[in-house]
């Protein structure tokens, strides 16, 4: 049965942290809290945690997770290329609400979807998702809720909207309302190449003011 655990109490907190390493090992699931909204979190190298993920979301291969990093090194380590104006982005906008699409490593065992080679990355600043990343490592992470339902700003939310098909959820309190921006950046080649796919915390202009020509002159297609 699922369990939920307020991390504002310290002896909540312990416990919660090590069952939810404790079920991510395992390719179990869990809710976490981050710095745009709670998001079902699993062993992004675990392809049946990956297929749990999914289920539990109600979606298919065809729409990959993202997946949660600590830092720019796991970037380093994920990214089969990574160029000047991502690490401009990186370097502005990291930790926080910026989701950056890149080319995959080809020699990564791992099974995220349909993702056609490539990898949306973020790290986020929540001390509860930054703290459970460093000790199990990259996380596949999508919004805590059933697709269709609004995004869950709330453990209780997503309780409600998921049940039993999580086996921890880590209550850190309201996220904000505002899903992080998604840029694809991995057919990099040049001015324009670097295509908005979502707008959220991070708006155009703030892209613009880092990266320049280097984004699209309209915003993409939000997904």
């Amino acid at each position: 049965m699922a369990a939920l655990y307020d991390c504002s109490v310290p002896s909540e907190l312990l416990t919660g942290m090590r069952l939810a390493r404790s079920a991510i090992g395992r390719g179990a699931l869990v809710v976490i809290p981050t710095d745009t909204v709670y998001g079902i979190a699993a062993d992004a190298f675990n392809p049946d945690a990956i297929s749990a993920l999914l289920a539990a979301k109600g979606r298919t291969r065809s729409s990959p997770p993202p997946v949660l990093v600590p830092g720019v090194a796991t970037l380093d380590a994920l990214a089969e290329s990574v160029s000047q104006p991502v690490r401009d982005l990186v370097d502005a906008f990291w930790p926080g609400g910026l989701t950056i699409i890149v080319p995959a490593r080809a020699s990564l065992a791992w099974d995220l979807g349909d993702t056609r080679g490539t990898v949306a990355l973020r790290q986020p600043s929540d001390p509860i998702a930054l703290e459970l990343l460093t000790e199990v490592g990259p996380l596949a992470v999508s919004s805590a809720n059933l697709t269709g339902e609004p995004a869950a700003t709330a453990a209780k939310m997503a309780l409600d909207s998921l049940g039993d098909s999580i086996e921890v959820y880590l209550d850190g309190g309201e996220t904000d309302t505002v899903v992080s921006t998604i840029v694809d950046a991995s057919a990099y080649d040049g001015p324009g190449s670097i295509r908005i796919v979502r707008l959220g915390a991070i708006d155009e202009a703030q892209l613009r003011a880092v990266i320049g020509d280097a984004l699209e002159s309209t915003a993409g297609s939000d997904t």
